[in-house]
């Protein structure tokens, strides 16, 4: 857990950001899932951030893409020399916003440092990494990924309100690392994220085997988020860690 504070930094850490490690074919492959405002800074402690095979976008809200901005200086400016691209997937246009974010032209923006990749239909393949995404529901295009390696699956649920997609991607996954946003008690707004009690019952739905609670804002009682979802799963599930490491 990079970062996991939702919509903003918070006080005890940085926006949105999962490292995903596997050894394979001799190597260690690590994936980032989200690059959010302050990750980057965090990401040192856990990983060399020149060591990072691809970034995966679920979409492009500042608290989930905005430190590739940063990652762009130092691949670009390091004193090791340029580095080599590697491919960062999001939602169709991603180039052009991040370009935009650190008012690049946009030929060539940021594409000497990243390979910006579209995500498609079928799934990609990256190392031992099966990637799954499927879109979801939010004011802007926003995807859940579903990864998959040595029998195992781990997936994200992005920022969501309740929908299909994000059941159907979620579907007997042995960790469920899903977004809980708001508190039942409140007037939340329709279409935007989920409540703790809807993130259970997506897990209970998908049958996953365990449920870890992500992207609760600061403002927020985190135990109250956590409280509702008991209400509505019954598995085993926990609040996501700041700089916790969790094996599937």
């Amino acid at each position: 857990m990079v970062g996991n504070s939702g919509s903003y930094p918070g006080p005890d850490s940085a926006a949105s950001c999962y490292l995903v490690e596997e050894v394979a074919d001799g190597r260690a492959w690590r994936i980032l899932l989200d690059l959010g405002n302050g990750a980057l800074g965090a990401l040192h402690r856990y990983a060399d951030p020149l060591a990072i095979d691809a970034v995966l976008l679920s979409h492009l809200h500042a608290d989930h893409c905005l430190d590739l901005c940063g990652y762009y200086v130092m691949r670009c400016f390091h004193p090791d020399g340029h580095q080599p691209r590697i491919p960062v997937w999001g939602p169709a246009g991603v180039a052009e916003r991040m370009a935009k974010a650190y008012d690049l032209d946009p030929d060539p923006g940021m594409t000497e440092e990243f390979d910006f990749r579209d995500y498609a239909p079928e799934p990609l393949r990256l190392g031992p990494f099966t990637i799954t995404v499927r879109e979801v529901y939010h004011p802007v295009t926003a995807y859940s990924l579903r990864i998959e390696s040595g029998g195992r699956t781990l997936t994200y649920s992005g920022d969501t309100a309740a929908c299909t997609g994000l059941t159907e991607n979620a579907a007997g996954s042995d960790l469920f690392l899903c977004e809980a946003s708001f508190l039942d008690s409140l007037d939340n707004p329709p279409g935007v994220h989920l409540t703790g009690s809807e993130a259970g019952e997506t897990a209970t739905e998908a049958g996953v085997g365990r449920l870890l609670l992500t992207h609760v804002p600061p403002w927020h009682d985190r135990l109250t988020v956590l409280a509702e979802a008991r209400t509505t799963y019954a598995g085993d599930v926990s609040l996501a860690l700041p700089g916790e490491t969790y094996t599937i």
